[in-house]
């Protein structure tokens, strides 16, 4: 009986490890390549301009879909991962990093570079401590997830109408929020997956896909986190 028992929590041990590690695998991954195209965009005045820049000067078409397109593809990717294969939701994992990265080029405009470098590295603490605690905490987390994606909600339409009102004030309010939600849903996200990760009913591609799944949920939240504490933080040039 101990010994089924000890046989059991090595089998869920071992796929939790294997399946954090492709989570992780996939969150550094997209975080390498926006990171690349951001700075390669950002910092190179001919491809900014032939991307966002329109001919007679104002901004192009393809910022407004370069911004917006990635919330679809994510979407998709979370909702309609168990009909599409592996291969096309990787695929569109990729395509969405991309995009990310294009659209994450215009910070390079409004802060300098040094600014950008040490708000990743405070952003990357502040994510790996919270990510600790959401998977070593017993407190049942599920909660305080649903008021803090209650809170995104609302930032994310007060984002939407700011981008027409252009009120510094509205948009300090919201990285201030922005740093409390994100933090807290890295904390809520990490105890949802390590539920997913130590289920051994699952599938091995159901594993791949939701491992996946995990490290898109970490880059989005760590990407919001950063550009909140870029906004409080950040010197602009």
């Amino acid at each position: 009986m101990n010994q089924g028992l000890e046989d059991q929590s090595s089998l869920s041990a071992d796929l939790a490890r294997d399946f954090f590690r492709n989570v992780y695998t996939y969150m550094f991954g997209a975080l390498g390549i926006s990171g690349i195209l951001a700075y390669t965009v950002g910092t190179n005045t001919t491809y900014f301009t032939s991307l966002f820049i329109s001919a007679e000067g104002g901004i192009s078409p393809v910022f407004w879909v370069i911004a917006f397109a990635p919330l679809g593809i994510g979407l998709l990717i979370q909702w309609g991962y168990n009909r599409l294969s592996m291969g096309v939701l990787l695929a569109l994992f990729i395509l969405y990093s991309g995009l990310m990265g294009l659209s994450l080029s215009t910070i390079f405009l409004v802060y300098n570079i040094a600014s950008i470098a040490s708000t990743f590295f405070v952003a990357a603490g502040a994510f790996a401590g919270m990510a600790i605690l959401g998977y070593t905490t017993k407190t049942d987390l599920t909660k305080f997830g649903s008021l803090l994606y209650m809170v995104f909600i609302g930032m994310f339409i007060a984002g939407i109408v700011n981008i027409f009102m252009k009120s510094d004030g509205m948009g300090f309010i919201i990285a201030c929020l922005g740093v409390f939600v994100f933090t807290g849903l890295t904390a809520y996200s990490m105890q949802q997956l390590k539920s997913v990760a130590t289920n051994t009913d699952l599938t091995e591609e159901e594993r791949n896909k939701l491992s996946l799944i995990g490290g898109l949920q970490l880059y989005i939240l760590f990407i919001n986190l950063f550009l909140s504490l870029l906004r409080l933080l950040g010197n602009r040039n």
